[in-house]
């Protein structure tokens, strides 16, 4: 027995066709090639539904790895199509007046497909995600981007960068001079305070003041002050030697020249172990 599809192809059938064509009694109803030609937002919405079935129905067929690899390109490619006529029709119904589909509809068909890294748009479904040479490309790593050349560098280097023109902006000047007052008043303010303690420790040494007839007599003012008196205190700050410690001291030092000068080193040696013995 003849298939419907056989059936339809034989001489009688087309002629028939042709006829109730002509008569206006067949009812030609096809999806447009460029969505731009449709003008009626409702046939639009209806051919986006048409080419979303045939989305689902191909993205099913392509789950099978037994298809061969001709025949699973075949389908990827014919997936990708559909889906940018799909976009086609969404964005005619959105010029219609339409719904917008692009927010509005869920992306599961999109979501499926993975874009190869460096090919972008085109997106790979099922099983031919696994197909030889589609493997390697999301199995490898992201290009790194080259360093730039030291020449390539110093290209965009000019007196800018060093700082050389900070100075025209008019706000850097008036910042800074700013920043200095504040702190030479503030090391002013420092030195004031130091100042003031030096003078309140400092008193015990201040002199009497002399006026223009003591500094005449300065000599005879002098002579007349009683270094004896308890009136008069000096203190010394540092140890004063007198004059019996300077007279030791030189002795000693003479007589250190004079055994470096004439006795031998052993001898000396000799004469330190005596002195450590009786403990001079």
């Amino acid at each position: 027995m003849a298939r419907n599809s056989e059936k339809a192809m034989t001489a009688l059938a087309r002629w028939r066709q042709l006829q109730m064509k002509d008569q206006g009694k067949l009812r030609v109803d096809r999806r447009p090639t460029l969505a731009s030609e449709e003008t009626n937002v409702k046939k639009a919405e209806r051919w986006r539904y048409q080419v979303v079935r045939e989305i689902a129905r191909k993205v099913a067929q392509i789950q099978n790895a037994g298809l061969g690899e001709y025949k699973i390109r075949d389908l990827n490619d014919e997936i990708n199509k559909l889906l940018r006529e799909k976009s086609h029709w969404e964005d005619r119904v959105k010029e219609l007046g339409g719904t917008d589909f692009k927010k509005t509809a869920p992306k599961m068909l999109d979501n499926e497909g993975k874009e190869a890294p460096g090919n972008r748009g085109y997106k790979y479904f099922g099983a031919a995600k696994d197909l030889p040479g589609v493997r390697e490309l999301f199995e490898q790593e992201p290009l790194r981007q080259q360093k730039k050349p030291r020449g390539e560098l110093l290209k965009n280097i000019d007196a800018n960068y060093y700082g050389y023109m900070d100075d025209d902006d008019g706000l850097l000047i008036p910042n800074e001079e700013k920043c200095e007052k504040e702190a030479i008043r503030k090391k002013i303010e420092e030195w004031k305070n130091s100042e003031t303690q030096n003078a309140e420790m400092g008193d015990v040494y201040v002199l009497p003041e002399m006026n223009s007839d003591d500094e005449d007599n300065i000599g005879s003012f002098r002579t007349d002050i009683d270094v004896t008196s308890k009136d008069h205190v000096f203190i010394a700050h540092v140890p004063v030697p007198s004059q019996k410690d300077i007279e030791r001291a030189l002795l000693e030092r003479k007589k250190q020249e004079l055994l470096a000068k004439y006795v031998s080193d052993d001898l000396l040696k000799e004469e330190q172990e005596s002195k450590d013995l009786l403990g001079k």
